[in-house]
């Protein structure tokens, strides 16, 4: 048994006193998590079996008690013996237990299609305005021909003969402390209690046919880069009438290299030449809506910081932007001529304390960016 080194109520999160209700909503809600369908972790598939092992015990009134009063080892005395499943069968265990499965399927055999993922990649200009995506697709619609049945054209379905129609199987085993009874849904028929006895030509009864589709993707302005999308509905069709799955769409907003996004707020640069600096400037700054004219006034000092209120990110799904701050860098000659080296010289010369007087030392420069 998987579960034999772990405490039951531990893997499911409940105490040992909690109620069939909660002990079934934990396991719905760790089966949900825990499906390798939904979960990239590489020990999802086993960690799925432990609770479900753990819910057959503890949502049957006879084996709970054994196992409050025995442990594990008492299980085993009482001839409990976990069903052995592989993934494709976990949702006719929980069929068994619910009456429905994890994905929506129901007594009658209908289940809910499965979802599809996708990345789409968008600049920072389309995540300030936002934009539409066009994506290709493959999806398993219902087919056309049997009407989703699976059943072809002039045929029906038949009683299935491994269940009487019934849809379910019962196993009993016998043991000191009694008789348990497991009820499972048929494996021939997938619950359902029908089979196909002449399959559609078309999807080999199976109801679906997988075809190329186009979806548009609104992309909403301020989104930020890996979060997801979900468009209702979109995924891959239901078996036996079961409703679609839904599309998941990861976005991913590429750098531009004028700017560096903080979460609402844009962060830039602008280059002022040792002159401008000195002597004041008028510059052309980027912005995500343009490029917009700054005044630098003479003495203007490397590291200073201008705030462009409203030039941020659109916030998401609200009202309002970010802000866009745009830090000076004054750039130093590298390469001077005789002539510009002797006019530097010539200035340093003619300079005193008050050329480089300070207004502001640098912790309180700091501050200021800061605020």
């Amino acid at each position: 048994m998987a579960t034999a080194e772990r405490d039951l109520y531990e893997l499911l999160g409940v105490g040992r006193g909690a109620s069939d209700a909660e002990i079934k909503k934990a396991f719905r809600k760790l089966a949900r998590e825990l499906h390798p369908d939904v979960s990239p972790d590489p020990d999802a598939a086993e960690r799925f079996k432990e609770v479900a092992q753990a819910y057959e015990v503890l949502s049957n009134a006879e084996t709970r008690r054994l196992y409050d009063q025995y442990g594990h080892a008492g299980l085993k005395r009482g001839g409990y013996t976990p069903t052995e499943f592989d993934l494709g069968s976990l949702g006719d265990i929980f069929a068994a237990f619910f009456g429905d499965d994890l994905f929506g399927r129901g007594r009658g055999g209908a289940a809910r299609g499965a979802d599809l993922a996708l990345v789409v990649a968008v600049e920072l200009a389309e995540a300030y305005t936002g934009v539409t995506r066009r994506v290709e697709l493959e999806v398993a619609t219902a087919c056309e021909r049997c009407g989703g049945n699976g059943a072809e054209p002039g045929t029906s379905t038949i009683g299935c003969p491994t269940c009487g129609g019934s849809g379910r199987l019962q196993q009993v085993s016998r043991s000191v402390f009694g008789e348990f009874v497991r009820t499972q849904a048929c494996p021939r028929c997938s619950g359902q209690g029908r089979v196909v006895e002449t399959p559609c030509s078309a999807c080999d009864a199976s109801g679906r046919v997988v075809r190329p589709k186009a979806l548009d993707v609104e992309i909403p302005a301020g989104i930020h880069d890996g979060q997801q999308i979900r468009i209702r509905g979109e995924g891959h069709a239901g078996a036996n009438g079961g409703p679609p799955g839904d599309v998941y769409v990861e976005v991913h907003v590429a750098r531009d290299p004028r700017f560096e996004r903080d979460g609402n707020d844009i962060l830039t640069t602008v280059d002022l030449t040792i002159v401008q600096a000195a002597l004041g400037a008028t510059v052309a700054v980027p912005t995500l809506d343009g490029d917009v004219e700054l005044e630098f006034e003479p003495g203007t000092q490397p590291g200073e910081l201008r705030v462009l209120r409203g030039k941020g990110m659109p916030v998401l799904q609200r009202h309002g932007r970010g802000d866009q701050r745009v830090l000076v860098n004054v750039t130093v000659p590298r390469r001077l001529g005789d002539e510009q080296r002797r006019l530097l010289e010539q200035f340093e010369r003619l300079s005193d304390g008050e050329t480089y007087r300070r207004d502001e030392g640098f912790f309180e420069k700091l501050k200021s960016a800061l605020r």
